[in-house]
């Protein structure tokens, strides 16, 4: 089941919710909100649930449903928190150790890959980030910026994975590796977040480890960069990512957790003002962005 939260451009319902909630089914959408607006008027009723696919297949009985070329996806987020966890690939490790070594802090990249505790961030408020089809964009301040594409983890309010989305974390890479302390600046700013194009319940996927994911970037139509990589290669389970990250705090209406990312750009790539970037991971779908 592939839940999509949506806009309707010239359409209006009279129950007055402006952002709905979706199943995509093949070219149309069955709209949840319409048929239960209590439960699925939001994304934090969703995850308000402990069984949403339960909920779902209950909901889409006599549901109305539209054509998907009606509707406009939207982030899959409404008042959530997004987090994130960096440095759970061997790639990411070498890569990042390599970088920060010339200012010392290399040792703190490959220390956290092998702690039992993992490294674990805040990266953005609902209002910073951004939809499929939607710009990402790139700090004024930073000569070198790039995409950090993830698997993203939707949890419930109870700390259980209940799906899964696409995460696109924007990194300002020059200053991150100039100074570790610099990372909530490197990572942290509007437009530096992309989640989408829907949840996919995690009843959909038999083994999330075996799940693959692609990037590609283009500029001017030229392919730039393509990389692709397997989450089988993650050194951190899922469940112990969302153990440490309900630690000592409370997600009422849910959370989302991007579990790092395996493909890394070369060290002289950086991302200029309107490369496409697409992300895609099967099958959840495509997220697919421009940058400002």
């Amino acid at each position: 089941m592939r839940i999509i939260r949506f806009t309707t451009p010239g359409l209006q319902f009279q129950d007055g919710y402006h952002f709905r909630l979706g199943l995509l089914d093949g070219d149309r959408v069955i709209d949840l909100t319409t048929k239960d607006p209590n439960t699925f008027g939001s994304v934090s009723g969703l995850l308000r649930l402990d069984e949403p696919a339960a909920a779902v297949a209950e909901a889409i009985q006599k549901a109305p449903a539209l054509p998907l070329r009606q509707v406009q996806l939207e982030a899959p987020i409404d008042v959530q928190e997004v987090w994130a966890s960096e440095v759970t690939y061997p790639q990411c490790r070498d890569r990042r150790v390599a970088a920060a070594s010339k200012n010392g802090g290399g040792v703190l990249y490959e220390k956290v890959f092998g702690a039992p505790r993992p490294e674990l961030f805040f990266k953005a408020t609902p209002e910073r980030t951004v939809g499929p089809d939607q710009h990402v964009r790139i700090r004024v301040d930073s000569k070198r910026s790039v995409p950090e594409p993830s698997l993203a983890l939707v949890i419930n309010y109870a700390g259980a994975v209940i799906g899964y989305t696409i995460g696109n974390d924007i990194c300002s890479r020059d200053l991150a590796d100039e100074n570790a302390l610099y990372l909530p600046q490197a990572k942290m700013y509007r437009g530096s977040c992309a989640l989408g194009p829907c949840i996919l319940l995690k009843e959909d996927v038999a083994d999330p480890k075996a799940l693959e994911i692609t990037m590609r970037i283009e500029r001017d139509q030229v392919l730039m960069f393509h990389g692709q990589a397997g989450v089988a290669g993650m050194n951190r389970s899922f469940e112990e990512l969302a153990d440490y990250l309900f630690r000592e705090n409370d997600y009422a209406p849910g959370v989302f957790l991007l579990t790092g990312t395996s493909i890394v750009p070369p060290a002289d790539f950086t991302l200029n003002h309107d490369d496409l970037i697409e992300i895609e991971i099967p099958p959840i779908g495509v997220l697919r962005n421009t940058v400002e």
